[in-house]
């Protein structure tokens, strides 16, 4: 964890609104106060605007929002669990730092966690998910620079391997999870539109043969490659930067 830079206090007047905050949008309309905060200041930090090592400004933010500051409370220590975040007693609450072998390791994860899922799906379901996989894959291929319909077809992709996965534990550990890259992947990410639909080809001719281990695999290199185009965009915001 990098040093926690003292940057100022947050008196009882100092609740400016930053101009470079926007005001949220309809995405806030149909989540929780909590969920809003939660949300808000991860694209912040996304975005730069929260850098490493400065203090998390939550009266702005509450009154950004128009929430209280008990939802941004709920919201800090639901960041702090996910990493994103230290809470410093008496002090406030800190940005943490990222750096490329966090960002590295997290989608290393998400490979190990996705191909569990897949080499249990095809050992169990194989041939009703190899029956189903064909034409979620066809969407993927077809998505275009459409980034919705990438998005909303890859998360039927992810689903029906983990429905078929027949694994409590497995979608417990999943809730769990969140990503490093907030709002739409496909959106934000340059290049992982590609990436995505190569993997998924690959995971599905895997399917199709009944080998697990190689969809697994074909799961494992997938996420590897997003972490990737994850990192060289992180490299370009200047966010290793700020972690050096």
């Amino acid at each position: 964890m990098q040093d926690l830079a003292d940057v100022g206090s947050e008196a009882a007047g100092d609740v400016a609104i930053d101009p470079m905050l926007p005001r949220p949008g309809e995405d806030f309309s149909r989540v929780s106060s909590g969920e809003q905060v939660r949300l808000y200041v991860r694209r912040r930090i996304f975005d730069g605007v929260l850098k490493q090592g400065q203090r998390v400004p939550q009266d702005a933010i509450a009154k950004t929002l128009g929430v209280s500051r008990i939802p941004v409370r709920e919201a800090l220590i639901a960041l702090e669990r996910e990493g994103w975040i230290t809470i410093v007693p008496h002090r406030g609450a800190f940005v943490n730092r990222i750096d490329e072998s966090a960002v590295r390791d997290h989608y290393e994860l998400f490979g190990l966690i996705y191909g569990f899922a897949v080499r249990r799906a095809t050992e169990r379901q194989g041939e009703a998910l190899a029956r189903l996989l064909p034409s979620i894959q066809k969407r993927i291929a077809a998505a275009g620079e459409d980034a919705d319909e990438m998005f909303s077809a890859t998360m039927a992709f992810h689903r029906a391997v983990v429905t078929a996965a027949n694994s409590p534990r497995l979608r417990s550990l999943l809730r769990q999870a969140t990503s490093i890259v907030p709002g739409n992947f496909f959106e934000l990410v340059p290049g992982s539109g590609k990436v995505e639909k190569q993997g998924t080809a690959a995971i599905l001719r895997a399917v199709k043969r009944q080998d697990a281990e190689g969809a697994a695999q074909a799961y494992a290199e997938m996420m590897r490659k997003q972490g990737d185009l994850v990192v060289s965009l992180f490299r370009a915001k200047g966010i290793f930067d700020e972690a050096a």
